[in-house]
């Protein structure tokens, strides 16, 4: 498949597809951190070429429900969401089969604007992460992502943490960087389960 990767720097979910032998390329306005195909520039560039699959990671900083009580301390933040908005309808709404895009739980003012509820929750511990990080998923046409390797009994047994370990980062420039980067576990379910047979079988299915 062709597979566009939006809004990604460090390569990680591009890398899995291409490993699993998919055509891929990633776009950010950042350059990538890893050698591969990526496009340094607007999304927009992209949107209209022909691919058969959209991850995207759209910005979250002002959708995502943990940053929501600075709305009401900062007028400022209600526009940047609304920019946020348009933005994640932007990719959703573009002219590709299927579709994934990921972000932070939202809070009810973005959950609003986008229209639509997320397709799943995931944690990194259902892929083989002893770590905590509650992602959600939009999915069109796609199946759900299903767990690959549950380490939850095992990471329970870490400190907090360490099995929050994002969560706890110390301030700096890079943070939300970190924060941002997808888990291999996770990017590697996605290259293996999103195939041309599983999307075909999905498709035959609907029609028996």
């Amino acid at each position: 498949m062709k597979v566009l990767v939006a809004c990604e720097f460090s390569g990680v979910v591009r890398d899995a597809f291409i490993a699993a032998g998919h055509d891929a390329m990633s776009c950010d306005l950042l350059p990538t951190e890893k050698s591969g195909p990526h496009y340094q520039g607007d999304i927009n560039d992209l949107l209209n070429h022909r691919w058969d699959l959209l991850i995207g990671h759209p910005p979250c900083t002002y959708l995502a429900n943990s940053g929501v009580r600075w709305l009401h301390s900062d007028d400022s933040r209600w526009d940047k969401m609304r920019k946020g908005i348009e933005f994640f309808l932007l990719l959703w709404n573009s002219p590709i089969e299927y579709i994934c895009l990921e972000n932070p739980i939202m809070h009810r003012y973005a959950k609003k604007g986008v229209g639509c509820i997320q397709s799943q929750v995931i944690q990194p511990w259902m892929f083989g992460h002893k770590e905590q990080k509650a992602t959600c998923l939009w999915l069109k046409g796609l199946p759900l992502l299903k767990p690959t390797n549950n380490v939850y009994q095992d990471m329970m047994k870490l400190p907090i943490n360490i099995r929050q370990r994002l969560y706890y980062l110390p301030p700096s420039p890079d943070k939300w960087k970190l924060k941002s980067v997808t888990f291999p576990g996770i990017a590697e379910a996605m290259a293996n389960q999103w195939t041309d047979e599983t999307i075909t079988r999905l498709k035959t299915s609907q029609f028996f």
